[in-house]
């Protein structure tokens, strides 16, 4: 049951019209997102997104056009698709992912661009700073990369006989802020860490099974926009290979992952839509602070404890805000 509201705020937005509607309609204002993933993938975001969009006065196929600029999981193809939004003289970039926001950023200083990642935005050099981000950029910062060290610690106290934990992440898109806070976590807890790699779909069952095959007693799953966008999948391989698992995602522990601890994407994405139609009707992406997510959610997931025979200390029960019984 819910027991607790988790508040976030962004920027983003997008989708496409075909052509003959948009000759139809030259004064609607067009949107472009700038994917990592699939058009399905993508979808899952944009349900959202739209929502946002709606609560400031913007309904695709009314008053706005949305179009997708999507890397399919090829991130290299980012800056290419970047260019192309620009090309096309979109009123706003939206996006999520940092690969996606350098290329967006790197393609213009003048569109306006609405990001959603987890790294700290300052430190990358995209805004000058959180308050008055300057130049042609704002968004949110899903604070998803800063709660690794806790992920593990929620890891270690429901499997403390784990002495190796995995990780992970994408190749094609490496953190160094999450693996480095992982390996300072492990370390405190007298643990050993094993990074897993997989940069498409087709590689989780491989890494299940190589997790299992060094002995690794539990896994916790990066923020990647892979990750986040298949976290129903995950769910479910970890509970079919028996591995107690962390996601920062909800849909995770639903699908039947034992936890997940992070942000709540629905909402973050549901504001991305909210900057972006912001910004549709004058706002300057100057003048829109970066916001950053100030409640995180612990979802339980008491069947696959039960199944992974663990058991959840009632006072853990207490301190989560959904426990799936």
């Amino acid at each position: 049951m819910r027991r607790r509201e988790f508040i976030t705020l962004v920027g983003g937005a997008a989708v496409g019209w075909p052509l003959p509607a948009r000759a139809q309609q030259p004064a609607v204002p067009v949107v472009g997102w700038l994917g990592s993933d699939s058009r399905e993938s993508e979808e899952h975001r944009m349900v959202h997104v739209r929502q946002g969009l709606k609560e400031v006065g913007y309904s695709e196929g009314q008053n706005l056009a949305i179009e997708y600029r999507l890397a399919e999981g090829h991130y290299d193809r980012l800056p290419a698709l970047a260019a192309e939004l620009v090309r096309r003289q979109v009123s706003v970039i939206a996006l999520h992912g940092l690969p996606a926001a350098l290329a967006a950023k790197a393609a213009t200083a003048t569109v306006p661009i609405v990001f959603e990642f987890a790294n700290d935005p300052v430190q990358l050099g995209l805004v000058s700073s959180l308050n008055r981000p300057g130049g042609n950029i704002t968004g949110v910062s899903s604070l998803n990369v800063e709660v690794t060290a806790k992920q593990l610690e929620l890891l270690h106290e429901l499997v403390p006989d784990a002495a190796l934990i995995g990780l992970l992440v994408n190749p094609n898109n490496p953190d160094p802020e999450i693996q480095r806070d992982a390996l300072v976590a492990v370390r405190r807890l007298g643990l050993q860490l094993h990074v897993l790699h997989a940069s498409a779909e087709r590689d989780f069952e491989a890494a299940f099974a190589r997790l299992v095959q060094v002995r690794g007693g539990a896994l916790m799953i990066s923020p990647d926009a892979l990750f986040t966008s298949r976290s129903g999948q995950l769910g479910a391989l970890a509970f079919r290979h028996a591995i107690p698992a962390i996601c920062p995602y909800r849909e995770f522990a639903v699908a039947g992952g034992l936890m997940s601890y992070g942000t709540n994407i629905a909402n973050l994405y549901r504001q991305v839509g909210i900057y972006t139609g912001r910004i549709l009707k004058g706002e300057k992406p100057a003048d829109l602070p970066v916001q950053r997510a100030v409640k995180l959610e612990l979802i339980i997931n008491l069947k696959a404890a039960k199944a992974l025979n663990l058991t959840v200390p009632l006072t853990l029960q207490a301190s989560a805000d959904e426990v799936i019984e």
